[in-house]
């Protein structure tokens, strides 16, 4: 019996400790990742800026090939969407709208991941010496719950991952034509 007590004791302690610590973090997470690419926006921009493209460098389609895609009644431009559900956890189900669109400049998106909310993401296109800088972001509110604010911890390191593979997808895509 002593050993249960000693065993709720420290689960006690750990919770507390948990949420204590999570105290002292960000709601809010940013995610960022910048390649550039060796060639002008304008041949940069529709990979982005056309959401029927992203299959050809979405590295979430990658993970999951079967992925079943959804698009709105809108190709390109702000108003521009598209829904996925996948049985991979990793993807899940979810819904994402460009909601600015500046030719060859900038790109705004909300992506709706049902359950763990909506992220606001950008892409810029910035010209430098050798091509083009293309910045993916990503920011999410993660809200005042504990667990919600440590997973966000490990956001950049999950998401910047996919970020980058996604840039290089892009980067094979251009330069290839």
């Amino acid at each position: 019996m002593q050993a249960f007590f000693i065993l709720l004791g420290a689960l006690i302690v750990l919770v507390l400790g948990l949420f204590i610590f999570s105290l002292f973090l960000p709601p809010v997470v940013k995610v960022e990742r910048s390649l550039v690419i060796a060639a002008p926006a304008d041949r940069i921009f529709p990979l982005i800026n056309v959401v029927r493209n992203w299959e050809l460098w979405s590295p979430w389609k990658e993970l999951d090939p079967d992925i079943s895609i959804t698009y709105g009644e809108k190709d390109s431009g702000a108003g521009a969407s598209y829904s996925w559900k996948s049985h991979n956890r990793n993807i899940g189900t979810g819904h994402m709208t460009i909601t600015e669109s500046r030719p060859d400049q900038y790109i705004a998106t909300d992506t709706d991941f049902m359950r763990m909310g909506i992220a606001k993401g950008t892409f810029r296109l910035d010209p430098v010496g050798e091509g083009t800088l293309v910045s993916w972001s990503m920011t999410c509110n993660m809200g005042q719950h504990p667990l919600r604010k440590v997973m966000g911890l490990m956001m950049d390191k999950w998401v910047g991952q996919d970020f980058e593979k996604g840039l290089e997808g892009i980067k094979r895509l251009v330069v290839r034509n």
